[in-house]
């Protein structure tokens, strides 16, 4: 994978307005690793190898165990593993993030409205829709995974 261009350095105005989301959403009081599993969800979805790279190992170095991270995919399967709010989350991003199939049905929102209060709602709606930009950022410019820049420096 080449990475065809820096869009940080080509537009930093606009990596900061995006960053001005990361931080608001950093700062809502929704729990970090919850915010992390859904970029990671989000991530998978879209197919951004850069951010479920990214993701992967934040979530990792947090601590969350490698049994839970292998199941994001699959989390519907994986009986308790994830709690009601993380299934919830996971729920809510993936009508948000696949918008033009679900027209996000009242019943998702229902679901995600019993678990989050407003403000977390539209918190988690913002993180959501954050990793979806920037996912189409790594898409895009092809920006380089660490494990295959790793890979390819040995």
């Amino acid at each position: 994978m080449t990475n065809r261009i820096d869009y940080a350095k080509a537009s930093p105005g606009g990596y900061r307005a995006f960053g001005g989301v990361y931080v608001h959403v950093q700062k809502s009081g929704l729990a970090p690793e919850l915010v992390n599993l859904v970029y990671l969800r989000v991530s998978q979805i879209n197919g951004c190898a850069f951010c479920i790279d990214m993701h992967t190992r934040d979530l990792l170095k947090s601590g969350v165990s490698v049994d839970k991270l292998v199941l994001v995919s699959v989390w519907r399967d994986a009986g308790p593993v994830f709690s009601s709010r993380e299934r919830e989350a996971f729920r809510w991003a993936e009508s948000v993030t696949r918008v033009a199939e679900t027209g996000v049905p009242e019943d998702d929102y229902a679901a995600a409205a019993a678990e989050f209060s407003d403000q977390e709602l539209a918190d988690l709606t913002y993180a959501i829709g954050l990793m979806n930009a920037f996912n189409r950022f790594g898409v895009a410019f092809r920006s380089t995974p660490a494990a295959a820049a790793a890979a390819a420096a040995a």
